[in-house]
């Protein structure tokens, strides 16, 4: 279980996953020794790619300890919340909020979520200087340790330490600490998802050419700009800063499609492959303006990714569904509008951008400042022009909702619905691995509440931060919103961290969703936090032999049996919240789901184990073909017993190879 990755963790290098995908599809290119062959790799792939030795890189101290992070396994194991989990609008839930440190987080999630996340946004600590953000880490490798692992000096492996363990908000350190989660979070995502990373102009720089390396140059969609603050600056300072920045990345390159067909209609182009121009009536009912400021405007329409100019436009009474009429000559035949037309499509002209904009079938008409479908990303988001709010207004939104200002700078929940609904469709995972006051979390159940049977499912991560302990450094400014929220924790009877104000916030959200809406969707969550063995616990598994004749039970009481499941369902690939069907045998109960059965309690005895044969014979639908023990729980004579009397099953009607792993 635990000792059993800390182990593994002792052989584990840099690199070892980007060394087992290699050894997976290229072994052709490793030696005897198992040393790579660069050329014999170069051979191989030189007809398809052009290679190339010119370029540029990041450096920085910390930059190969942070790869060696990202393939280290966690130690952690997932403790269920158990009576929250239980409530009737948890228990069926399928949102998941983790309290642990987000790197122990992404790593669980990878073993049961790989590929399979549609969307992630994260908005990671800045490096202002003022927002907290310091760098600890808790391995606790030696300069000589850390110096066999990386293949460098001890002088270096000292400094990588040294930035790891005295707090740094360099930035290097902060390179260092999110390198490993994002190139944790690339692996999560499905091969046309997205990632939208919100940033200020401290590390913006950085970030960027950080993610060009992780995600790739190629795959880069966009840089959008936040108008985040309509306070203008004041009299004592030069210019204020009233702009962010949200990153955007897909997985693979041309993957990712935006919802619905994309202007040039994929198999059916809008324009006709012919260059004749035609002119063209459209019908008034199908023509939409946004405001009356297009009164015989001279437009521009987009189409095929250009932009083309449209002459002799006329526009009559350029007001919104008022006797509109809309003349120009267009590359396109009467017959190709008629169809379009008969299909539902709608022409919607927005006058920001001059352009007409279309509406597929079915989709009715819409704000064309809130409309996504047309697939025209506009990179400046902002109130006027995307319905997306400021900080202030966020700020003022969640302070109503949880009775008094409890967090900083909080992003809007409009902010985070304009991005994901690029990109998400039905039943979708959107993760966010810095969850903060649970911004994301409102503004999923807000899209299910509007799209019913959307049933998008969102993922949360938050470190349960001390704010008894924050509290003791905090600014004025901070120490009144820290005051707030410890008042407001103890009014709930919670402990006094952050994740709890997060989870709270959800709970109002979702109450005040279902109020206003009245949606049958998932107002719910499942809530796990991850907990590291104590050391009494780590002391007793090392000491553990497992030839013993006696089973320690008092490993399992330190971990819960509810732990020790949750742990191993996510670990085999099951997921959070997997429900286990108890298999009752003689007095001992067995654990199930799919293809795992797992024994975790201790006296389990012949005649237990002659009732498990038996039901592997006489229930068809009964076929574990992996047995996972918990080692403390078992005496190497009761696993040996398990070992061979489960090889008469390879001779049954269901010829089942059985695999015994045993777990410590």
């Amino acid at each position: 279980m635990i000792k059993n990755i800390i182990d593994k963790n002792e052989q584990t290098a840099p690199n070892a996953g980007e060394m087992e995908v290699l050894h997976r599809y290229f072994p052709q290119c490793f030696t005897n020794e198992d040393r790579f062959d660069i050329d014999r790799f170069k051979t191989q792939i030189q007809e398809s790619v052009n290679i190339t030795h010119e370029g540029y890189d990041l450096n920085f101290l910390g930059r190969n300890y942070a790869k060696l992070l990202s393939s280290i396994d966690t130690t952690t194991v997932i403790v269920p919340d158990e009576e929250h989990n239980a409530l009737p609008e948890n228990a069926k839930s399928e949102n998941i909020y983790i309290s642990g440190d987000n790197l122990d987080g992404l790593k669980h999630l990878l073993k049961s979520y790989a590929g399979q996340v549609k969307c992630i946004y994260i908005d990671p600590p800045y490096n202002t200087g003022t927002d907290g953000f310091v760098y600890n880490d808790k391995f606790t490798f030696t300069a000589e340790e850390l110096s066999a692992k990386l293949s460098i000096s001890e002088e270096q492996a000292a400094k990588i330490l040294d930035l790891t363990r005295r707090g740094s908000a360099s930035h290097s350190a902060w390179l260092t600490f999110m390198a490993c989660r994002l190139q944790l979070a690339r692996d999560l995502l499905t091969d046309d998802g997205v990632i939208f990373i919100s940033i200020d102009n401290n590390e913006f720089a950085n970030l960027k050419i950080l993610c060009d390396f992780t995600f790739g140059e190629e795959n880069f969609i966009e840089m959008f700009s936040w108008v985040k603050t309509s306070t203008p600056p004041s009299l004592s300072t030069k210019s204020r800063k009233t702009n962010e920045y949200v990153l955007c990345y897909e997985k693979i390159k041309n993957e990712f499609k935006y919802k619905g067909e994309l202007l040039d209609g994929g198999d059916q182009p809008l324009l006709n492959t012919g260059n004749a121009i035609r002119t063209l009536t459209f019908p008034k009912e199908k023509v939409f303006f946004s405001n009356s400021s297009m009164k015989n405007k001279e437009i521009k329409a987009y189409s095929s990714g250009k932009t083309e100019l449209l002459n002799n436009i006329i526009v009559r009474n350029g007001y919104s569904n008022v006797d509109i009429q809309l003349k120009g000559e267009f590359k396109w035949t009467e017959e190709f509008l008629r169809k379009e037309i008969e299909d539902g499509t709608t022409f919607i002209i927005k006058s920001d951008l001059l352009s007409i904009r279309f509406i597929r079938q079915g989709e009715g008409w819409k704000r064309p400042t809130n409309f996504i479908k047309d697939k025209i990303i506009t990179p400046i988001i902002n109130k006027t022009d995307n319905d997306v709010d400021t900080n202030e207004g966020a700020s003022s939104d969640l302070e109503v909702l949880m009775g008094s200002k409890v967090f900083s700078f909080p992003k809007p929940v409009s902010l985070i619905e304009y991005l994901i609904n690029f990109v998400i469709e039905r039943g979708d995972i959107v993760l966010d691995f810095f969850s903060g006051s649970g911004t994301t979390a409102e503004a999923v159940i807000k899209y299910n509440s509007t799209n019913e049977t959307a049933k998008i499912k969102y993922i949360l991560i938050q470190l349960p931060e001390n704010l008894d302990k924050a509290i003791e450094t905090a600014d004025s400014q901070n120490r009144i919103i820290l005051k707030n929220s410890i008042k407001l924790l103890n009014e709930l009877g919670k402990p006094h961290t952050l994740d709890q104000i997060g989870q709270e916030r959800i709970r109002r959200a979702a109450a005040k969703i279902k109020a206003e809406t009245g949606a049958d969707i998932d107002y719910g969550f499942k809530h796990y936090t991850l907990a590291e063995p104590d050391s009494n616990t780590l002391d007793k598994m090392e000491e553990f032999d497992p030839r013993a004749i006696f089973a320690d039970e008092t490993v399992l009481e330190k971990f819960g049996k509810s732990t020790v499941l949750e742990t191993w369902l996510v670990r085999d690939g099951y997921g959070f919240g997997a429900s286990v069907n108890e298999v009752k045998l003689d007095t001992y109960t067995a654990y199930h789901y799919d293809k795992h059965l797992y024994l975790v309690d201790v006296d389990f005895s012949e005649k237990d184990l002659a009732k498990l044969i038996d039901r592997y014979n006489a229930d068809a639908a009964f076929c574990p073909e992996n047995i996972v023990i918990f080692g403390y729980s078992f005496t190497f004579t009761q696993t040996e017993m398990l070992r061979k009397n489960t090889v008469v099953l390879r001779d049954g009607d269901k010829n089942l190879k059985i695999n015994i792993d045993v777990r410590y």
